[in-house]
C-alpha cells in the first residue's frame, strides 16, 4: 500500500472539521428509479407483450389491471401489444443500491477531540453544510 502524502495542519486537530461520505461493505437496499438513474425512469420505455402466449397474457392483465403506472396501448402489424409508459414512473426492474453515510465530525486524520460528530439523513442536507463550511472558511481568510 501507498504511503499517504499529507501536508502538515497549520492549526490544531480541534480546529477542523471532516465532511465524509462512505458506503458500509457487503450491504445492498432496495432503491427507487430516481436514485439509481434509471434510463426507463427517465425517458419512459415500451413493453412488448405477445399475448398469443400464456405469458403475455398474464403479463398484459397485471398491466392493465394492477400496474397502477400510465402507459399507451398500441398493437402492431405482427399482432403484439405495445405498452408505451410515460417517464417519471418506476419501471418494473428492482433496482438494488449501496447506502451511503453522510457524516460531519469534528477533528481531521489526527482524530476527534470532542467526539461530536453527525449523520445527515439526506445527501442535500450534507452538500448544504458543507457548502456552509465553506463559505464560513472564505469568511475567515478574508478577516484575515
Amino acid at each position: 500500500m501507498r504511503p499517504v502524502n499529507r501536508i502538515a495542519p497549520a492549526m490544531p486537530v480541534g480546529a477542523y472539521q471532516t465532511f465524509q461520505i462512505s458506503s458500509p461493505r457487503d450491504t445492498m437496499i432496495a432503491a427507487a428509479c430516481e436514485q439509481v438513474g434509471c434510463p426507463q425512469w427517465r425517458q419512459g420505455w415500451d413493453s412488448v407483450i405477445d399475448e398469443r402466449t400464456e405469458l403475455g397474457t398474464a403479463q398484459a392483465a397485471y398491466i392493465r389491471t394492477q400496474s397502477r403506472r400510465t402507459f399507451r396501448e398500441m398493437r402492431t402489424e405482427q399482432g403484439l401489444t405495445v405498452f408505451r409508459f410515460e417517464s417519471g414512473q418506476r419501471c418494473f426492474a428492482e433496482h438494488k443500491t449501496r447506502p451511503e453515510i453522510y457524516l460531519v465530525r469534528d477533528g481531521d486524520w489526527r482524530g476527534n477531540p470532542t467526539g461530536r460528530e453527525r449523520e445527515h439523513s439526506r445527501a442535500a442536507d450534507w452538500v448544504e453544510d458543507f457548502g456552509e463550511n465553506q463559505l464560513r472558511l472564505v469568511d475567515q481568510q478574508k478577516k484575515g
